[in-house]
């Protein structure tokens, strides 16, 4: 189990407060400072440490943490494409029909799983269940997924999410063509009042942006890129459903317009594919061990095949 030793540089704090500003980049919380304090694993000068104890400079504190990978998480033999690896993470080119993380209907079938039989450690993460996961993509999204290996990395990359200093591109097939090569747009989102498993545009949500760009137009569909600004779920898909060009098989923001299109082969090729056309492109972040790097993940073989199709019988 590793164990981290600290001198306090000064005192006149409760130790939980002044553990949690010091250990920040270690990845570990206040919160989960104080359950290691409850379950025994934290000593002050060789005796048991509370959180509500004011301390004095020069105090040791010494913490057994928790492995960098949980137990309790059985390993999926599944390969997985390794687009980019530090010291610090790595990212995978997660393919589409993957589950990012266990739930409900998917305990031991997900990328956590299949990360788990690589025989890497991972950070401790946000749960038990999810060791390394800085941020997840739907089932049905493919592309690049960034994971932490250590808990300082996990740390350092989850502050890049929030504060929003990372940049991440989508490629997405979209109904129709955007007016214009460009467009912006700002709506807030929310969870949808009724149907729980969906988001919707509210006044009330929180806030949300995305620039979307035309890359390529064909008939009935155009390749289009997508630059969240935020991330609230289901962004891009939503957002190009409040155009009126969603995704390309997102039966869930209205992307099916397929049964009119005029050629049975389209029809077929959209309703049989088994997924909606969003891709996570690009990941640009800095790393804790090799400082800026941009990842990017090739067009999946189906999305190229699906433009082929509406080239030859749009």
């Amino acid at each position: 189990m590793p164990r981290l030793t600290v001198c306090l540089p000064s005192g006149g704090r409760r130790l939980d407060v002044l553990l949690a500003a010091l250990l920040r980049d270690e990845g570990l919380s206040r919160s989960q400072i104080q359950r290691l304090m409850e379950g025994g694993r934290v000593t002050l000068d060789g005796a048991p440490a509370k959180a509500s104890a004011e301390v004095r400079e020069g105090q040791v504190v010494v913490l057994d943490t928790p492995d960098p990978r949980p137990s309790g998480i059985v390993p999926l033999d599944r390969p997985l494409t390794i687009l980019y690896e530090d010291e610090a993470c790595l990212a995978v080119d997660k393919p589409s029909g993957l589950v990012t993380h266990p739930a409900k209907g998917h305990w031991e079938d997900t990328l956590v799983n299949a990360l788990a039989a690589t025989g890497r450690a991972f950070s401790s993460g946000s749960a038990s269940d999810r060791p390394g996961i800085l941020h997840r993509l739907d089932k049905e999204t493919s592309g690049v997924l960034l994971i932490a290996k250590t808990d300082r990395a996990h740390a350092v990359l989850g502050r890049q999410f929030s504060e929003r200093s990372l940049h991440k591109t989508y490629w997405a097939l979209a109904w129709g063509t955007l007016e214009g090569d460009a467009a912006e747009v700002d709506a807030p989102i929310g969870r949808h009042p009724v149907h729980r498993k969906k988001m919707a545009i509210l006044a009330e949500g929180r806030s949300a942006q995305t620039r979307f760009r035309t890359l390529d137009v064909l008939r009935h569909i155009s390749l289009v890129e997508a630059e969240p600004l935020t991330g609230r779920t289901h962004q891009v898909r939503l957002h190009l459903a409040h155009l009126h060009h969603p995704v390309v098989g997102d039966v869930l923001y209205g992307g099916h317009p397929e049964k009119g299109l005029p050629s049975k082969i389209l029809r077929e090729r959209v309703a049989g594919a088994g997924r909606f056309f969003l891709h996570a492109r690009r990941l640009s972040f800095v790393s804790p061990a090799a400082g800026p790097v941009t990842v990017e993940s090739p067009l999946p073989d189906d999305f190229q095949s699906l433009m082929e199709a509406f080239r030859a019988h749009g």
